[in-house]
């Protein structure tokens, strides 16, 4: 199933359920989508979906972010219920000994040799692990394994 069918059916089961932050998270996701396509002039592709989705995961987490800070526990706890719904879209992460094993990999791939190579690793490690993995945490491995 396509991640414009999921997104309808779950739309439809939503509204049946009158769950109205998986609604209205399911809307948002969906205009994201729609307007990504309207600028890009084609159907998306699965890299660009997922594109989308790391956009509104990180929106949503940043908004906790400055929502704790606030001391605004009440949309603190609906933006986790919204930062779910996207989450669910999104592909398994990877654990930590995955993502170290994709990072020794790469550095194998390229030939990195120290820490001027770090940039050339991270070229070609981020399209791998793209919204499987954080790219802070990828960075500080590739950091560690370059030392």
């Amino acid at each position: 199933m396509s991640l414009s069918d999921e997104i309808m059916a779950d739309m439809k089961q939503a509204m049946k359920d009158r769950d109205k932050i998986k609604l209205n998270t399911v809307r948002m996701i969906k205009s994201a989508l729609m307007n990504e396509k309207i600028k890009l002039g084609h159907d998306l592709n699965a890299d660009e979906e997922l594109t989308v989705l790391n956009r509104e995961k990180k929106q949503r987490e940043e908004s906790i972010e400055e929502f704790a800070k606030g001391k605004r526990d009440d949309l603190v706890d609906a933006t986790k219920k919204e930062l779910t719904v996207v989450e669910s879209y999104m592909p398994k992460p990877l654990s930590k000994d995955e993502l170290n094993k994709i990072v020794a990999e790469t550095i194998q791939e390229v030939d990195a040799k120290g820490k001027s190579d770090f940039g050339k690793v991270m070229k070609a490690l981020m399209p791998k692990i793209k919204g499987r993995a954080d790219g802070k945490e990828a960075s500080a491995l590739v950091r560690n394994q370059l030392n």
